[in-house]
């Protein structure tokens, strides 16, 4: 069949006429159609090459959470410079992608972008100190709280199979270890909730904690901190939410009190008459 199309008054008409009858050869010699799918993807080669400019999967999350582990690690200190270059080069990406890395720890309040500067790992101050330890307490008491009415005895046993590993971590002076472990210890607790905004929400609190530990020179002692999680896990044990509750609290209030919280003077006289 063959259609026409006829314009007139802005209005289409549409005229057939048999075409196996007008012009039969036509007909006996036509070639066969083929059928292209429109849902046919690129061709093979296009592919390839879509694939070749994508970037790696997971490039930007792997900056995040490496740069994320070295400070809870303590090994990268507040005010750091964290050149782009630098980065790209260490990750062997584009900079393109440190920087999606960069401003996601900047989202994250891990890490302070400044305008012709660049990035630098964050350096809180008393009052955001303050705060994050105040947060902290008021979540994990609740957490604890909960915990005491649902956990089980197989948790039990895993929370006593994570301080095993913290007190090796102790015992062999493995400052890194120790220092992930004892933070682990709260992600643990969370997890056994079940709840993930909970466990996501209180590791940036974790890691904004690290900071303020490094910025401000934490002396709460890793023996300290390790014989703190022994009693709250006894009390989750014995089911005491009183205890348990009290328990978490006082070891956040611990933490925060021996950190140099107290603001000290700008006086040039008073700096120099203290020497």
């Amino acid at each position: 069949m063959i259609l026409l199309l006829a314009h007139r008054c802005e209005v289409y008409t549409l005229l057939f006429f048999d075409v196996s009858q007008e012009f039969p050869s036509m007909v006996r010699n036509r070639p066969d159609l083929k059928v292209i799918s429109a849902e046919a993807g690129p061709r093979p080669a296009l592919r390839r090459k879509a694939r070749a400019a994508s970037p790696p999967a997971g490039a930007t999350q792997r900056i995040v959470e490496s740069i994320t582990e070295a400070i809870v690690a303590r090994r990268l200190m507040p005010g750091t410079k964290l050149s782009e270059q630098k980065l790209a080069d260490i990750f062997k990406v584009s900079r393109t992608l440190v920087r999606q890395a960069l401003n996601q720890l900047s989202r994250d309040r891990l890490v302070t972008l400044e305008p012709a500067r660049g990035a630098f790992v964050a350096m809180p101050s008393i009052e955001e100190a303050h705060e994050v330890f105040e947060a902290r307490r008021m979540i994990e008491a609740a957490m604890v709280k909960r915990l005491c009415s649902t956990v089980t005895s197989l948790q039990i046993d895993e929370f006593r199979a994570h301080l095993k590993a913290e007190e090796a971590a102790v015992a062999r002076t493995d400052v890194p270890g120790r220092t992930r472990l004892l933070g682990d210890f709260h992600i643990v607790l969370a997890q056994k909730l079940g709840n993930q905004v909970l466990v996501q929400l209180l590791g940036d609190l974790l890691s904004r904690s690290s900071l303020i530990s490094l910025m401000y020179q934490s002396s709460h002692s890793a023996e300290a901190s390790l014989a703190e999680h022994v009693a709250i896990v006894d009390a989750l044990e014995r089911r005491d939410t009183r205890a348990a509750v009290r328990l978490a609290e006082d070891h956040l209030e611990h933490v925060e009190r021996n950190l140099r919280l107290d603001p000290r003077s700008s006086d040039l006289a008073q700096i120099l008459a203290a020497e």
